[in-house]
């Protein structure tokens, strides 16, 4: 094993977490932390940079440009016809403006389950959080908790035919489906939930006891949530995102390419939407609807394109080939393989898409070859994606974090205890629980 090649990559993963820090976004980041994987790995730096770095940042815009285009022009025009924040309301009515975690929370789930990505389902639950928060007289940081949970956890990893890249990648490489074992997912999934809630208890608690309170953000522009009288009613707000994951469970039976299926499902919940809204859509640009819808997806690919490279340049290194070689030599059981290998693919890229896609490039011949059950190993290693994927260098936290005016120092310790915590317990129970039964 190449000690100094291993320091070199854990050296590129602090120069991630720094840079992040320092805003530098994530083409700069990964491509200085793509120099250090190869100056201490003995790799060429041209060969480093226009082969490895570039065939990984073409091939996830080649695989996903479509799918995050589309989920970002579908959140636009649910966002534009008010159906967002009908939603939003709606759950309100439900859960009483008093419960604003659980109510932020369940709108979160909702969005992202319904095929918004969580790359730009932020940029819709702000201005609903930020009035939720304010009445309750809560500290701003507690957003993230519910956010996070609500976008990085069930709706990412766990809940049978999420649309989530997270849950997209295992299918391409198993031949599975997006609803791949289905009680497993539901039974994790309501694992997630208790545990969330137990976890928003304590913080509300915590900042009530604290004195904490609401301070308005600072240089952040919120639209005014619209006239609830001017919204689309609750049953158009919800149809189209009925119909995206009928569209997705139904195709998953028939096999159908779980990407394709996703876009597709994605296109046809933005028509449902512009058909059963025409009245709210008067008066708007639509084709700027469209083109700001589209374009805001290569933002979100462009930063997981970045995490793809700077992966495709580890895998090529002497570091991974060691990590790889070591993993194998454990002869471990296959569902504890595959964890193991997810964990730590995934904790070095701070991505949970990317990391299973280097995983599963390295390791699919070797869980094809095992007898495992696939299914279960696709939901298994899906939610051990999404356990280490949020460590503080993560591209998606600094996102989130800015669009709500927060800092790691005031807000990081929610998103640990629902998207690191609460996952790696899960994913630990679930790995036992296979090991002993499967």
């Amino acid at each position: 094993m190449n000690t100094f090649a291993i320091i070199g990559l854990f050296l590129a993963v602090a120069v991630l977490a720094v840079g992040a820090y320092k805003g530098l976004g994530a083409l700069t980041s990964t491509l200085l932390a793509s120099l250090v994987v190869i100056l201490t790995n003995g790799i060429n730096i041209w060969q480093g940079f226009s082969e490895f770095y570039m065939n990984g940042y073409v091939g996830a815009y080649a695989g996903y440009f479509l799918l995050l285009c589309c989920s970002s022009m579908y959140a636009n025009f649910m966002s534009e016809s008010g159906s967002a924040t009908s939603i939003a309301y709606q759950f309100i009515d439900w859960f009483g403006r008093a419960r604003v975690l659980l109510v932020c929370y369940a709108i979160t789930v909702v969005l992202t389950y319904g095929g918004i990505s969580l790359f730009v389902v932020i940029y819709a639950l702000a201005p609903i959080a930020y009035t939720l928060f304010k009445e309750a007289n809560l500290p701003r940081h507690l957003i993230v908790a519910a956010t996070a949970a609500g976008s990085s956890t069930i709706t990412m990893t766990s809940l049978p035919g999420t649309p989530a890249l997270t849950n997209v990648v295992p299918t391409e490489f198993l031949g599975t489906t997006l609803t791949a074992a289905p009680i497993f997912g539901i039974i994790a999934s309501i694992a997630f939930i208790v545990m969330t809630l137990f976890y928003f208890n304590y913080a509300e608690k915590k900042v009530r006891a604290d004195n904490e309170h609401w301070v308005n953000p600072e240089g952040i522009d919120i639209n005014v949530i619209q006239d609830r009288s001017m919204l689309p009613s609750p049953i158009k707000a919800f149809l189209p995102i009925i119909i995206l994951l009928s569209i997705i469970v139904v195709g998953s039976r028939f096999g159908l390419n779980s990407t394709m299926l996703a876009t597709g499902a994605m296109l046809a919940g933005t028509a449902v939407v512009c058909v059963i809204n025409l009245d709210k859509f008067k008066g708007k640009n639509i084709k700027k609807i469209i083109s700001s819808g589209l374009e805001g997806g290569i933002g979100a690919i462009g930063g997981f394109a970045g995490v793809v490279a700077f992966g495709a340049v580890v895998s090529k290194s002497q570091a991974f080939a060691s990590i790889v070689e070591w993993v194998l030599s454990l002869q471990m059981n296959p569902y504890t393989q595959g964890v193991v290998a997810t964990s730590v693919v995934s904790a070095i890229t701070g991505s949970s898409s990317g990391g299973l896609r280097i995983m599963f490039s390295a390791f699919t011949e070797s869980f094809l070859a095992s007898g495992a059950n696939l299914d279960m190993l696709h939901r298994l290693v899906s939610i051990a994606a999404g356990a280490l994927d949020t460590l503080p260098h993560s591209p998606g936290i600094f996102l989130t974090l800015a669009v709500l005016g927060l800092t790691h120092k005031n807000a990081y310790k929610h998103i640990f205890v629902t998207t690191v915590v609460i996952p790696s317990i899960i994913t630990l129970v679930s790995l036992a629980v296979l090991v002993m039964f499967f």
